[in-house]
């Protein structure tokens, strides 16, 4: 299976349980819905993938858009308050 490297950005509560702001790294996962179980896994992440967004160069993308080598990721967990 074929790396892909990524820059990924943690926001609130995901920032806190990776104890970093953002971080590349090489993946072999297929999506995005992949890459997060496998940050969750790693960092112990406390929301389910079903509470999150994923935004992708700056766009809102879709948890099972592909992942491509050279994006800029960001996965947004719910914002509190309104």
């Amino acid at each position: 299976s074929t790396m892909n490297s990524v820059s990924v950005k943690y926001f609130a509560s995901l920032r806190e349980a990776a104890g970093r702001e953002q971080e590349t790294l090489e993946t072999p996962c297929a999506t995005y819905a992949d890459l997060y179980r496998q940050l969750a896994a790693t960092y112990s992440f406390p929301l389910p993938l079903k509470l999150i967004q994923v935004a992708v160069n700056d766009e809102f993308a879709s948890l099972e858009a592909p992942v491509r080598s050279g994006d800029r990721v960001v996965f947004i967990p719910p914002v509190a308050g309104g």
